[in-house]
């Protein structure tokens, strides 16, 4: 069976989950590395000559571009496609995929780059009058393509990073062997470590920045509730970390949760964050440096937060720097057998052990590692079916079996404290 994968795109994530597949050579015996810098792609193979038994190569492409993309595909022909480039370009890279007949494996939904152009703000504006919530990233374009992926006979997973990803799975498993019923799900993200920078983003500052300054929202009794930005605060004792703040944030896999487990009344995401992150970006944001629209400076177009991205640390290069642990989970409460119950699961990631492993800060590490398990499964048929899904709709157990075996072991707490 051909089991040739192409990687689109060479940043933190992105390395993590390559440096994984090449741990898991008998699933991965071959990859193809693409990106817009070759160059990035040719140094991490450098790194790993003679560390693994997969067969290595690189390529250049713009995924910006579908005709690129789609000649880089017919060119490689490989099984699959794992896109780890931004979000921006989750469509085209879609489309080449049901053009070369191929399947498409994701870490995050779409949203689009320029949020004036009419065509898209048309559509967006009728979804915010409909569904409730403003976020510019959600699920509906890339489930408009489950027809087409299931006539093709392709499967396209989408979010198999950890928040959304594994979050997902923790619920579907939870639900599998905890309740008969779940009545509220609380995602919880936390991020203990310190990078000794004033201010800096553990992802991609435009996606991260984008996100964190938008109207909060939940999922309450079949509907969305909106608020304002960063207006829900509450504090939790995170194991292994301590007492924290955190924040109500929109985030895609309420989305997906609240439309395949009808039965659940509330769903909320809450984050951590620091009061000087929170001074920083408000003051940033005040000031236009988050705005998406393209403006003339010297005779030249940028789009501020593109800038600001440019002047920012890279968080690739964070690794060496950031100390710390994070704790990512849910606390799940429902009904089991007739009682209330309630359990808190969750994994523990260690900043430094990350970077001793793959040289990775422990955020694109929680991301990286589920991108491989999630492509592994497709792989291997225990997640491949025609149409377009997020990872709560398959069989939890064997990704869960793959976060113990690859790095990110979990723990399931009952009678946790909640979120009030």
């Amino acid at each position: 069976m051909n089991r040739k994968l192409l990687v689109i795109g060479c940043g933190g994530v992105a390395s993590v989950a390559i440096q994984k597949c090449c741990q898991n050579s008998d699933m991965f015996p071959e990859l193809v590395l693409a990106s817009r810098t070759i160059e990035k792609c040719d140094a991490l193979v450098e790194s790993l000559k003679g560390k693994t038994k997969t067969v290595l190569s690189t390529a250049k492409v713009d995924a910006d571009s579908m005709e690129e993309v789609v000649a880089l595909i017919r060119r490689v022909q490989p099984y699959a496609v794992l896109n780890v480039a931004l979000p921006y370009q989750d469509l085209t890279i879609m489309e080449a995929c049901l053009s070369c007949g191929v399947h498409y494996i994701d870490t995050a939904n779409f949203e689009p780059e320029n949020t004036e152009d009419p065509a898209w703000r048309k559509i967006y504006d009728k979804r915010v009058e409909e569904e409730g919530f403003s976020a510019l990233f959600d699920y509906s374009w890339q489930w408009a393509y489950a027809e087409k992926f299931e006539k093709a006979g392709l499967t396209a997973l989408l979010g198999t990073g950890f928040d959304p990803g594994v979050t997902s799975v923790f619920v579907s498993y939870a639900k599998k062997h905890y309740f008969d019923n779940i009545d509220t799900v609380d995602i919880l993200d936390c991020n203990g470590g310190d990078h000794g920078y004033a201010f800096a983003t553990n992802f991609n500052p435009e996606i991260n920045l984008r996100e964190v300054a938008a109207p909060g929202s939940y999922w309450e009794d079949g509907k969305w509730v909106e608020i304002p930005a960063m207006s829900i605060k509450r504090g939790y004792d995170f194991p292994e970390i301590g007492q924290k703040d955190m924040y109500l944030l929109h985030h895609e896999e309420i989305e997906a949760l609240g439309k395949h487990y009808p039965e659940i009344k509330r769903i909320r995401f809450f984050m951590t964050f620091g009061q000087s992150y929170i001074t920083h970006m408000k003051c940033l944001e005040n000031v236009g440096m988050l705005s998406t629209t393209p403006i003339d400076f010297q005779g030249t177009k940028i789009v501020p937060i593109q800038f600001l991205k440019a002047l920012l640390p890279d968080p690739a290069s964070l690794g060496s720097r950031t100390k710390g642990k994070t704790n990512i989970g849910c606390v799940i409460s429902g009904e089991k057998d007739g009682k209330p119950k309630t359990i808190f699961i969750y994994n523990v990631c260690d900043h430094e052990a990350c970077y001793r492993e793959l040289g990775s800060q422990a955020i694109s590490y929680t991301t990286g590692v589920p991108a491989m398990i999630g492509t592994a499964l497709v792989l291997d048929g225990a997640w491949r079916k025609p149409g377009v899904f997020t990872t709560d709709e398959f069989d939890p157990d064997p990704y869960m079996d793959m976060l113990n075996q690859w790095g990110l072991p979990w723990v399931v707490v009952e009678n946790p404290e909640t979120v009030e």
